[in-house]
């Protein structure tokens, strides 16, 4: 049945929105916990860096001109795919499908945060600006606007906006870019993936009705499910031969190898018993997995 849309009238107004509402509205279209942790990634790039110059004076702003880019490109994000929101069951009690913000709302809100933090970025370091630039355009421009409707290979480049955040803190770090920016960036990009397919599994018939191509209507459950386990395989790789090329010893290499470890075998577990239940858990594992692998990189 056809969702009815209730026009408000002089006999059946809407109730005004408070302030508190607009606030946590705004707020949650920043996708706060995800966006936190790409800003993880940006810090723990920057670390692994030999760079003479260290201490909040330098890392608070590299974190914050992250989270408003970062922030901004998600909003921008939210306010192009309000459309696709509304047709699906997970997302339609979002702001914008649901009215509290208009998508005027939503638009200013984002290009304000993406200004703020790109001017903040190029300020810092025109290089590092650059590279902050490069992912918001990716992001928003290539993944959203012109590829995730059309097909369900534009994760791949949603996996490159997804790994800019370490390779600018790296580039910021080093003042240049080089083969282990890239690598952690890869490693990123590699792990990414492993976000949308289980997602993409779960709300198979969610993505149907808003007619957006993924990996499980296109290509079936269980191939999306080996390449999941694939992307987790070679992104503990290439976190463990990153660590490796940047000198991670002790205590500090060894966790990582063991979590590395971890990570490829749930992924061989996930691929010999495909079940649902294991979709979220590979999701759940590969997050801590991330997060245990940045934490690592912040106190080389």
């Amino acid at each position: 049945m056809a969702r009815q849309t209730v026009v408000p009238n002089q006999q059946n107004p809407r109730p005004p929105i408070s302030i508190n509402t607009k606030i946590k509205a705004y707020w949650s279209l920043i996708k706060d916990k995800q966006t936190m942790l790409l800003v993880l990634t940006g810090w723990a790039g920057f670390s692994t860096a030999s760079c003479p110059v260290r201490g909040i004076q330098v890392e608070l702003p590299l974190m914050a001109s992250l989270f408003l880019a970062i922030s901004g490109a998600t909003v921008l994000n939210m306010v192009i795919d309000r459309d696709i929101d509304a047709k699906m069951d997970r997302t339609t009690a979002r702001p914008l499908p649901t009215g509290v913000l208009s998508p005027k709302e939503g638009l200013g809100f984002a290009v304000l945060l993406s200004v703020l933090g790109l001017i903040w970025s190029f300020h810092i370091n025109l290089l590092y600006g650059w590279v902050v630039l490069g992912g918001l355009l990716t992001n928003v421009v290539v993944y959203s606007l012109m590829l995730k409707r059309k097909t369900p290979y534009s994760i791949i480049f949603g996996g490159i906006a997804g790994g800019m955040p370490i390779l600018a803190g790296r580039t910021l770090g080093l003042g240049s870019i080089d083969l282990i920016g890239i690598l952690l960036a890869t490693a990123i990009l590699l792990w990414i993936p492993i976000h949308i397919m289980t997602f993409s599994i779960k709300y198979v018939r969610d993505y149907g009705q808003a007619d957006v191509p993924t990996f499980p209507s296109v290509y079936g459950v269980n191939i999306t499910r080996l390449l999941i386990a694939t992307s987790a395989v070679l992104a503990s790789l290439c976190m463990v031969l990153a660590g490796y090329l940047i000198g991670m010893q002790g205590y500090l290499q060894i966790t990582l190898v063991l979590i590395s470890l971890a990570l490829v075998s749930f992924a061989v577990i996930y691929v010999k018993n495909p079940s649902p239940k294991f979709d979220m858990r590979m999701f759940k594992i590969a997050s801590l997995y991330m997060l245990g692998a940045m934490l690592l990189m912040v106190f080389i």
